[in-house]
């Protein structure tokens, strides 16, 4: 109790404008955090040279599932993050209804990726960047809130948004280096 107490005073006077206690079960992770684990996924995309997007899933503070675009690699269009990041949980939690899960990911999903998403139950997505093209939760369409649908997801954006912008410009940039030097 006493190092509990001690902890919250040094978050007091801590000129650190987020502070985390340690509780029993562990560290809480902050969503910042999470969405670093997503941007690992995104650059594993990078690096395959796929659009870098990558997607956590996260059920009672801890990572259940981590996925990555693989459109290219699988000659599969519906191979996005967000689509294997579910199949991966529903795969772990034995149940396609992710109820409780939360969903941290790079770029503001599709309306595929959206729809997949109302359809599993994910109470909440954390969305890094918004897609001006092909966005579904806000920029070109908003399913998750412009329609009535058996479920509601909650969603935030912004997290880590210079982060998950700049791994694309930067994809984008070093894909047209690469196709003005092969082409």
């Amino acid at each position: 109790m006493l190092i509990f107490i001690l902890a919250i005073l040094s978050c007091l006077t801590s000129i650190h404008s987020r502070c985390i206690i340690q509780i029993e079960k562990g560290k809480k992770m902050e969503k910042e955090e999470f969405m670093k684990e997503a941007l690992k996924e995104a650059q594993k995309a990078y690096d395959k040279l796929e659009i870098p997007v990558g997607a956590i899933i996260v059920k009672d503070e801890k990572i259940i599932a981590r996925a990555h675009n693989q459109k290219e690699t699988k000659f599969d269009t519906t191979k996005h993050a967000e689509i294997l990041a579910i199949q991966k949980a529903s795969k772990k939690l034995k149940s396609w209804r992710l109820i409780d899960c939360e969903m941290y990911v790079t770029l503001e999903p599709c309306s595929m990726c959206a729809g997949a998403i109302i359809n599993s139950r994910i109470k909440k997505v954390f969305i890094g960047t918004t897609d001006n093209k092909t966005g579904a939760v806000g920029s070109v369409l908003n399913l998750f809130d412009d329609y009535t649908f058996n479920h509601k997801v909650e969603f935030e954006t912004g997290i880590l948004k210079d982060e998950c912008e700049n791994i694309l410009k930067r994809f984008f940039k070093d894909l047209r280096k690469i196709k003005k030097v092969g082409g």
